[in-house]
């Protein structure tokens, strides 16, 4: 177990003390975000030491072009990167003419950083001593509002504690950003036009080559420690950085604060001829405010958030700490308002992966927002795919498939792939059914009928269609084989007969053909707009049932166990326990050669079917599966701990279910990966709350009903969680000792370890 670095508070992320070696990672802890946008939590002042500046918009990005050594036919020909927009909250000072600079001052006397994640407010605080005759104290406040999603504001407060001297104040909007993952130093950014006025500074960007328009806007004011204005502020403007800037004296003991608004007013909503009449909206509303008021109705939002996704964990903080961290972040990334957003790996925290779309939506992320959410925020993560679904054709396209089969990107941003390793962008297609299980999964929980006849069945049948031709039939097998794919463990690379795409595709086809009939039978009319439209031939169910029959898996010889893939059992099979602690995580020691030769697996694979289908699996062949496969898995896949968990509390391995919820839920708290640098990971995320909920809760859909089974682990009191379930609320509270279960809906049917509850 790694050593905590950040305290321990049910509510809270504390930092106490400056480390320099641990900038950067704070600045992902820290990070703040609404659904619109985002930050990482750099320094308001300049900064000299190493950092990683990064301010993020929701859906706006640019196709950076693909940068590879062998370019291979179907390779998409650029990697969409989430863009470092303009910065929008700096806050330079000079004291007695020295810059306000914690790399470069004489002493740091205090510093402390706090994340509230209760009511959505990130604090600083340091005391430094700037000269022999100058210290300061610094008490900073700042937060992205979740009811005004265009805005943010800080609260700066100066304090002189020792010494009398001038003030100067320079706040500004810098457009001299760029990406630190940019593939070949391109500006990203043309700047169009910019206001400088001490009323607001503006300044309008659009990116190259995808032409979104973004309003950069800030307004600054300065009151002393009476809350009485000092005036306006002058004006500046070198290239793209424009400021407001004011100069104040003061005396030892005496106090100002710098008051702040601003943000990004996003071209895909707001009219680009208004950004100026938006943006002097947006800040005289804030200005007439005041930053307590904007505070208040933060939290209320805050509040409202919480109360229906809150998990509250009795006797131990660090774990309770850790699930609303989790939770927290989810919230901040994605609110479920816009269709045409979706939630990154990184979401607002960082630039890795690209901040794109990931299967991890799907397969992660859609059971919390369906659960904490009412169902549109969870339709809107559906009908993000279904809207992307002629993209996706043309994907498979790119692939030499044909006739409708669609092939969802590994990684995207509007439907296009964006991947470019060979190994996952051409052969990772389990993504296809991760996509299907989830519309399955969705009018599961929701009881949504709607949207399968509206939208799915376009999608499942783009699907089907593609596994239909992905598939070719063994004389040697007799049987319907899949060749040359990547399945979850991306530790293998080009095998063929991967068990659980294999068994994915046997489902997808399956569950497509009962949907057909279905609304053959009960939406007639619809079906035949959809026959013509996707030029539908029934012949073509007669050829998925015979896939579906035929399908190869490949097993042990000697046990009940079915393979990962062909040739699996050619390696030696030794447990990752066997591997030097010197050498983990092995992705980061060892060739990738050696990787690959290796019996290691780098997140569930086998085992990820078996968490997606295990009503079709009894609990003895989970057993056997589990104890297979987990030891030779490494888990160093942020969405690795989180199946695990919840296999291992179904199989009631308690000890080893809290080992892995620790693993899941602390893994950026903790910074298991050494990785924190670069951002949080925002989809595993997701899998935390489903290991607490789905894990330790027990919580299944059997028959259209709740189940729960709940196992509390050793080191807990108590546990409680809400779920929505089809818009009746569910309050479960258990010790080892009590159950309880609350619902807004009398009429509602909930069983418990098998028993219907009143």
């Amino acid at each position: 177990m790694k050593k905590v670095y950040y305290e321990i508070d049910p509510w809270k992320i504390i930092e106490d003390g400056f480390d320099k070696s641990k900038v950067r990672a704070s600045e992902s802890i820290f990070s703040l975000g609404n659904g619109s946008m985002g930050q990482r939590a750099n320094f308001e002042e300049q900064y000299s030491g190493k950092t990683y500046q990064g301010s993020y918009i929701a859906g706006v990005y640019y196709p950076d072009k693909t940068r590879v050594g062998w370019w291979k036919n179907g390779y998409p020909e650029y990697f969409a990167k989430v863009l470092n927009a303009p910065n929008w909250i700096g806050i330079n000072i000079r004291i007695a003419g020295i810059p306000l600079d914690l790399n470069k001052c004489v002493e740091i006397l205090k510093f402390r950083r706090e994340l509230n994640m209760k009511t959505g407010i990130y604090k600083r605080s340091f005391e430094i001593q700037l000269s022999a005759n100058i210290r300061v104290a610094i008490d900073v406040k700042r937060f992205l509002s979740m009811k005004e999603s265009s805005l943010g504001a800080i609260k700066y407060q100066i304090t002189m504690i020792k010494g009398d001297a001038d003030i100067e104040i320079d706040s500004y909007v810098d457009g001299n950003i760029k990406n630190y993952d940019s593939n070949w130093e391109d500006p990203f950014w043309d700047f169009k036009s910019k206001i400088v006025s001490p009323e607001l500074l503006l300044l309008h960007s659009q990116t190259l080559k995808t032409k979104f328009d973004v309003a950069t806007y800030a307004q600054t004011q300065l009151f002393d420690k009476n809350g009485v204005s000092k005036g306006n502020f002058t004006t500046s403007e070198q290239n793209q950085i424009i400021s407001q800037n004011k100069k104040h004296y003061l005396t030892e003991g005496d106090s100002c604060s710098v008051l702040k608004f601003g943000g990004y007013i996003n071209g895909m909503n707001y009219d680009v001829n208004n950004f100026e009449s938006t943006a002097f909206s947006l800040v005289l509303n804030a200005s007439s405010k005041g930053f307590n008021k904007l505070a208040e109705e933060h939290n209320s939002s805050w509040n409202k958030i919480w109360e229906q996704s809150d998990i509250k964990i009795e006797g131990d903080d660090k774990a309770q700490q850790a699930i609303r961290f989790n939770i927290f972040q989810l919230n901040q990334t994605y609110t479920g308002h816009d269709a045409r957003l979706n939630v990154g790996p990184k979401g607002f925290t960082g630039e890795k992966y690209g901040g794109s779309t990931y299967w991890d939506t799907e397969a992660y992320c859609l059971p919390f927002y369906m659960a904490t959410k009412n169902h549109k925020v969870a339709r809107n993560l559906l009908k993000y795919r279904y809207n992307q679904l002629d993209k996706a054709i043309e994907n498979a396209i790119k692939l030499g498939f044909t006739d409708g089969a669609a092939l969802y990107p590994m990684v995207t941003m509007n439907g296009e792939e964006c991947h470019n390793e060979w190994e996952i962008t051409f052969e990772e297609i389990h993504r296809n059914g991760a996509i299907a299980f989830a519309i399955f999964n969705y009018e599961r929980f929701t009881g949504d009928t709607s949207y399968i006849p509206e939208m799915g069945i376009e999608v499942l049948i783009g699907i089907a269609r593609f596994w239909a031709q992905r598939v070719n039939y063994s004389e040697f097998q007799k049987a319907f084989v899949i060749l040359g794919v990547t399945g979850p463990n991306e530790y293998e690379n080009n095998i063929n007969n991967n068990w659980y795409t294999n068994y994915l595709c046997q489902w997808c086809l399956r569950f497509t053909i009962e949907q057909i009939f279905k609304i053959k039978k009960q939406h007639i009319q619809k079906w035949e707009v959809i026959k013509v439209k996707l030029n539908w031939l029934d012949i073509e169910v007669d050829r998925w049932k015979e896939i579906a029959d035929n399908i190869y898996f490949p097993k042990h010889p000697n046990q009940d166990i079915y393979l990962q893939q062909d040739g699996f059992l050619d390696k030696k099979l030794i447990p990752a326990t066997s591997i030097n602690k010197n050498e983990r995580p092995i992705n980061q020691h060892w060739s990738w050669d050696r990787i690959l030769r290796s019996p290691f697996i780098k997140q569930a694979d086998v085992l990820q079917g078996f968490y997606f289908f295990e009503n079709q699996f009894n609990k003895a062949t989970l057993e056997r599966h589990f104890n297979f496969y987990e030891p030779l898995t490494v888990h160093e896949s942020s969405l690795s701990p989180c199946i695990h968990s919840i296999l291992a509390a179904r199989l009631g391995k308690k000890d080893q279910a809290y080992d892995f919820y620790l693993q899941t839920s602390r893994l950026d708290l903790d910074d298991y990966n050494n990785e924190l640098e670069e951002g949080l990971h925002i989809t595993s995320m997701a899998g935390t709350w489903m290991s607490i909920v789905e894990g330790f809760g027990g919580l299944r859909i059997i028959d259209n009903q709740v189940h729960i089974d709940p196992k509390l682990p050793n080191a807990w009191k108590t546990l409680s969680f809400k779920i929505n379930f089809r818009g009746t609320i569910i309050n479960v509270k258990f010790s080892k000792q009590k159950i309880t279960v609350e619902k807004s809906n009398k009429e509602s049917i909930v069983y418990c370890k098998g028993k219907l509850l009143n």
